[in-house]
């Protein structure tokens, strides 16, 4: 996305633009593509959201937009459980829990001792109680970042959203919705009047393209691209196990995620209902967490302080050459779509 809106603008000033796209598809880990008549989310689900009128109307220009509504289901063994976490989800886990000053009172009472929260762990205990911590996010956790909750920094909780209504909407955003067609016409459209090679990655060929062109906007990962001379910024990778199935709805939902520690994978992607689609067959996709290493794609960083000193000084040295750096692994942050598209927006080009 942040190579698209730069693109987009560069071609507007009249610039030559010329982008390297290292896989053999466009549009990054957006890249939508058709199996069965089904548009298929091969790197995970996009689902855009944004307060931003600015940003909505923007990526509207390039796509119109349905009006899908986030509402994942969680799956404990054989309980399921609407997200984000409210009163749908308090009331099934407490059946003695009828109003939202009960469901308020039963975490209180699950989380005294914990005043100001050290880690995920506490953090996490802090906002829902135990019972939802160990059902619902401890095993789906562990199994996403590998690591135990009581390493992880309580700041990754905070994405998830907490409240005392019924209401299964995971965003509270004022636009929500995914691109008729997919994200790939989108994408096209905002690069249009650039020239795209694939297949090529920038930082072997660099000598060469660096030659060829004025400015450099990169979106990649920052130790990669100066040989690890720091070392390595860590991630977390995935793979994807896609099956098509001869039935017509295999899970009732878009997203359900598989919380206890005894599953592999984090989550069955349904693509179909991303567009509602009523085809005879329909398109599932495993996601499965593993440790990342050269070679593998890099999805999610691993924020601690120890990545973010050793990022600061690959970003110290891309200011230097006066590259540009942007998207979640130039800027080494987990950003939703509507974030990266504003400061791809405003950045000085």
């Amino acid at each position: 996305m942040f190579n698209a809106v730069v693109a987009n603008r560069l071609v507007k000033q009249g610039k030559k633009v010329l982008v390297l796209e290292k896989r053999r598809n466009i549009g990054g880990n957006c890249y939508t593509h058709q199996n069965e008549s089904i548009i298929v989310h091969k790197y995970g689900p996009h689902i855009f959201h944004t307060n931003n009128e600015k940003t909505w109307l923007y990526v509207n220009l390039f796509a119109d937009f349905n009006n899908f509504i986030n509402s994942p289901v969680a799956r404990y063994k054989d309980e399921f459980y609407n997200l984000p976490f409210s009163m749908n989800t308090f009331t099934k886990m407490w059946s003695d829990v009828k109003n939202p000053e009960q469901a308020k009172k039963r975490i209180q009472e699950q989380s005294k001792g914990i005043g100001n929260p050290r880690n995920l762990e506490e953090k996490a205990i802090s906002l829902v109680g135990y019972d939802i911590y160990e059902k619902l996010i401890k095993g789906y956790t562990e199994k996403q970042w590998g690591r135990k909750c009581s390493e992880l920094s309580a700041d990754i909780i905070s994405r998830l959203p907490v409240r005392f209504t019924f209401d299964n909407n995971y965003f509270n955003d004022r636009y929500q919705g995914v691109p008729a067609g997919g994200y790939t016409p989108m994408i096209e459209k905002m690069y249009e009047g650039a020239q795209i090679i694939y297949g090529v990655n920038y930082t072997t060929e660099r000598k060469y393209f660096d030659g060829v062109a004025d400015k450099i906007v990169y979106t990649g990962d920052l130790a990669e691209l100066f040989d690890y001379c720091f070392g390595e910024l860590e991630y977390r990778s995935l793979t994807f196990k896609t099956n098509v199935l001869d039935c017509d709805n295999f899970q009732g939902n878009a997203v359900v995620n598989y919380t206890s520690d005894d599953v592999p994978y984090t989550r069955i992607i349904e693509h179909k209902h991303f567009d509602f689609g009523t085809q005879p067959k329909t398109v599932i996709t495993y996601e499965l967490p593993k440790k990342w290493k050269r070679g593998d794609e890099p999805y999610y960083p691993l924020n601690n302080a120890e990545n973010e000193s050793v990022y600061r000084k690959y970003k110290s040295l891309a200011d230097k050459n006066g590259i540009i750096v942007g998207g979640r692994l130039g800027l080494y942050k987990y950003l939703d779509m509507d974030k990266i598209i504003e400061i791809a927006l405003s950045v000085k080009l």
